[in-house]
């Protein structure tokens, strides 16, 4: 793990991260201090990517900001001279050549927020969130100390955690002229609400290994997924957010009791 002064660009990265990722923010603040050198640069890395396809209106300018940061992350992989910039420079010395192939296939999976098509069946939606949420989580968790072997059980945290923001988006999502879901159908919601659970019950059940730090934005996945599946109508009215005050409750008891 780096352990770099917090430079200039870690603290371009934090002010990233605090404006548009209130919860990563929050989280990366409750992790040791070591960790936010990688957990701040992979939390801006996310923010600069996730808002990619929607910063305009033209799919062509949207691959292209897309591939603009594959490219970074093969300079990374590469080993080589890497660009500067101020989330690229952080986010080269918290990477190994895998991690960044890991963020790579993050960063192709986010060309889904482009197409105007809906994800033809559930299978594809698990796919982008496992790319995408998870892929993050992963990365985050390998670097302050999981073991390989974990990977799995971050992974099925990660989905479930990418679910949950998913359908807290939704309404905007709608707005903005997408179909968010391959079945909006009350029981195809609850289904998926369910197997999100599932997921988060089933990585939770054996966590020792997996450090917390990393672990600290799943805060109110569980509480989304659960109400999810109780009202399935509530994912598409803009219902599932929970208070302020509830989720930074959890984020606290989570961090002090190291229970993600």
């Amino acid at each position: 793990m780096p352990h770099a002064e917090f430079d200039d660009d870690l603290t371009a990265c934090a002010a990233l991260v605090e404006k548009a990722d209130p919860l990563r923010f929050r989280s990366a603040m409750a992790a040791p201090v070591a960790a936010r050198h990688v957990l701040f640069p992979l939390y801006a890395f996310n923010v600069e990517v996730s808002r990619a396809p929607w910063v305009t209106g033209e799919a062509m300018i949207a691959e292209m900001r897309l591939q603009w940061w594959r490219d970074a992350l093969e300079e990374i992989a590469g080993g080589g001279p890497v660009r500067r910039h101020e989330v690229v420079t952080p986010l080269a010395r918290a990477l190994t050549p895998e991690d960044a192939r890991v963020l790579d296939a993050l960063v192709a999976a986010r060309r889904a927020d482009i197409e105007a098509a809906p994800f033809s069946e559930t299978e594809a939606l698990t796919h982008y969130l496992d790319r995408t949420a998870a892929g993050l989580l992963w990365v985050a968790a390998r670097r302050l100390g999981a073991p390989e072997g974990a990977e799995g059980r971050v992974r099925d945290a990660g989905v479930a955690q990418g679910l949950a923001g998913w359908f807290r988006a939704i309404p905007k999502l709608e707005a903005a002229g997408k179909q968010p879901l391959p079945d909006g159908r009350p029981e195809a919601v609850r289904q998926l609400a369910r197997d999100g659970l599932a997921r988060l019950l089933r990585a939770r059940a054996n966590r020792a290994d997996i450090p917390a730090a990393a672990m600290l934005p799943l805060a109110g996945t569980g509480h989304v997924l659960s109400l999810a599946a109780k009202d399935p109508g509530a994912v598409a009215a803009g219902r599932l957010d929970p208070s302020a005050f509830a989720e930074r409750a959890e984020l606290a008891w989570r961090a002090m009791s190291g229970r993600w």
